[in-house]
């Protein structure tokens, strides 16, 4: 007798939240809740978390809508450090990832060290020693300066920093997050796009080459380009998250609202994807930055560092992905 539902998931189904449950390979019931992205190839589906799912339609035993918000959600302070810091880099994804003792290596051209550079999220199985070999000849084979992100202040970071790597790049950044429990009203003169142009590239930072940056910048299936006259910001979301980066004011034009304005449209369009909690990352030292961001609520939830071999700390010898981002 045949138990698959007298209706599947339909494209009229494209962004609602849905419950699903089908059979695996082994014929075992499996239940995924998500949000739908498409249906072309499979059912596609973006869970809270922003990881993703593909579900064969015919396996589908039943499935049901289920509300756009949870009844009750966690705090974003709650979240896991290494839980969050798997939806940042779900946020800003790197062209290559190599998972090595436990340690994601990713690597993208140079553009940015957020997408260049070992997360270093637990303990590696195995060794220190023998992580940040792997670290260093991978990062080497691609003519780019051997990086490890670690939290900041932890048993780890202090075995790393034992094996002879040094804090480069000004030192400490901070995850800062707050709860997207209002509505920010449209700001028409904000103007939103799903690509990054040539322009916002330029205006976001010089890289000697857009289409790697591009890459990343737009990988993500939910996210959004923003710009206000010659400030540019842009805002991602990935489940229930949402990502504010590359806010970027001229500074002669700082101080006049512009930041803010950028900031209130990327969380109100967050917002309207389903986001009920934001992130960011930001230099511990930016004040002027730090106090824009209080003014939405986002607070402190965890600190990082970038490590590189001690050898190599010194500017003249930092190679690609210098910067402090």
């Amino acid at each position: 007798m045949d138990t698959r539902p007298t209706r599947l998931p339909g494209s009229d189904l494209v962004g609602r939240r849905i419950s699903v449950r089908h059979l695996d390979p082994t014929g075992s019931a499996t239940d995924v809740v998500g949000r739908v992205l498409s249906v072309d190839n499979g059912l596609r589906m973006e869970r809270r978390d922003g990881s993703l799912a593909t579900v064969d339609p015919a396996t589908i035993v039943v499935w049901r809508l289920v509300p756009d918000r949870p009844v009750r959600s966690r705090r974003p302070t709650a979240a896991p450090v290494d839980q969050l810091a798997r939806i940042m880099a779900r946020g800003w994804p790197a062209i290559e990832v190599l998972p090595v003792a436990g340690w994601d290596l990713r690597a993208s051209g140079g553009f940015t060290k957020r997408a260049n550079s070992a997360a270093a999220l637990a303990e590696p199985e195995g060794s220190v020693e023998a992580a940040l070999d792997a670290v260093a000849g991978f990062y080497e084979q691609r003519e780019l300066r051997p990086l490890v992100q670690v939290e900041s202040d932890t048993a780890l970071e202090r075995r790393i920093v034992e094996a002879g790597w040094r804090v480069v790049d000004g030192g400490d950044a901070l995850v800062l997050v707050a709860q997207l429990d209002r509505r920010w009203p449209a700001d028409p003169e904000v103007e939103l796009a799903s690509h990054a142009d040539d322009a916002w590239i330029a205006d976001y930072r010089s890289t000697p080459d857009p289409e790697v940056a591009r890459r990343v910048l737009e990988a993500p299936s939910t996210v959004a380009f923003s710009r206000l006259g010659p400030a540019v910001a842009r805002t991602v979301v990935t489940g229930e998250w949402a990502g504010l980066s590359a806010l970027a004011v001229p500074e002669a034009q700082r101080r006049t609202g512009l930041g803010r304005r950028l900031v209130a449209a990327g969380l109100g369009w967050a917002v309207e994807q389903g986001a009920d909690k934001a992130y960011l990352q930001v230099e511990a030292d930016n004040e002027p930055a730090l106090a824009l961001y209080r003014q939405f609520g986002f607070v402190e939830h965890h600190g990082y560092r970038y490590l590189a071999p001690s050898d190599l700390t010194r500017p003249a010898e930092a190679g690609a992905g210098a910067g402090r981002s």
